[in-house]
């Protein structure tokens, strides 16, 4: 059985949900066994780019990456609101303002770093318990209340200075829980125009880049060749800011039951506890004992 990542350059229209079906495919025409699959994350249908998807033992993992940091490239058409801050919405608003490079690039700092942002009624959040959209598409208008979130860094992609702009690319990397629709509509309206994202292309997620990712055409090759086994991405590439710690085939089988180790030198903090090359469990150090996080059975 395969356990690690397929990283999809997910295409316009197709949902997260429908992702993790192609893979299914993709596994049964490659002969594969039957194999649990599941997403690092949704990803929008009207957005494209790195979607991770986890392959047996890695679905475990699959978590960790909601909390991923995540970069994106956005297209802002200035002088349209619509209902869902995209191109798939109603226009709710309109203006005839048009900045200017300058303009833009004056207030991209109000919104790096630490900002507070209120997120699209058009959401999977949930507001005394229904989720936003659902009231949004029977006509309410949710109180969406505002959130924390991380901008590390907002920048220009590609433009000349110079005239009034109709749109402008964004390249931006952001903490877990930002939303880029929202995000457009605010660097908008400081322009003092409205605005939504015309489009949206998700350049990393965690450990995974573009670099990374294939195509559903490319998977179909590979999985058709029966070959599938060239575009798996080993299991710890989804936690490669974790340092690994070598164990013995003792301590894994104990490790494997969910014991703790006692007497181990190792850093207080997060290890992924390997025999050989094979990884064993995710483990939590505090410099004295070694107690599991999350067992693979591999």
């Amino acid at each position: 059985m395969l356990h690690g990542w397929i990283i999809l350059d997910k295409p316009l229209g197709l949902g997260s949900t429908n992702a993790v079906g192609a893979v299914k495919r993709a596994l049964r025409e490659a002969g594969e066994p039957k194999t649990k699959v599941g997403h690092g994350g949704t990803l929008d249908p009207l957005a494209t780019g790195v979607l991770p998807i986890a392959l047996g033992e890695a679905t475990k993992l699959a978590g960790r990456m909601l909390d991923a940091t995540k970069a994106y490239e956005f297209t802002i058409a200035f002088g349209t609101e619509t209902s869902t801050l995209d191109a798939e919405g109603r226009v709710v608003a309109t203006s005839d303002t048009r900045p200017t490079l300058a303009e833009i690039a004056a207030v991209l700092p109000r919104f790096t770093g630490p900002i507070e942002q209120v997120p699209p009624a058009f959401s999977a959040l949930k507001v005394e318990g229904k989720r936003a959209y659902d009231l949004a598409r029977a006509g309410e208008t949710p109180e969406m209340a505002a959130r924390s979130v991380t901008v590390f860094s907002l920048l220009p992609v590609g433009v000349a200075d110079g005239e009034e702009l109709h749109f402008i690319t964004l390249a931006a990397t952001v903490s877990k829980g930002t939303y880029i629709r929202s995000l457009a509509r605010d660097i908008a309206l400081a322009l003092g125009s409205v605005g939504h994202v015309a489009m949206l292309r998700r350049t990393r997620a965690g450990p995974f880049g573009l670099e990374s990712a294939i195509s559903l055409d490319k998977l179909a090759q590979v999985a058709k060749a029966r070959d599938l086994t060239r575009v798996v991405l080993p299991l710890e590439a989804g936690l490669d800011d974790i340092p690994a710690l070598p164990v013995t085939p003792d301590q894994a089988r104990l490790l494997r039951h969910g014991q703790s180790l006692v007497g181990i030198p190792a850093l207080p903090g997060l290890k992924l506890a390997t025999d050989g090359a094979v990884p064993v469990a995710l483990v939590d150090s505090d410099g004295a004992t070694i107690t599991v996080v999350r067992g693979f059975n591999i």
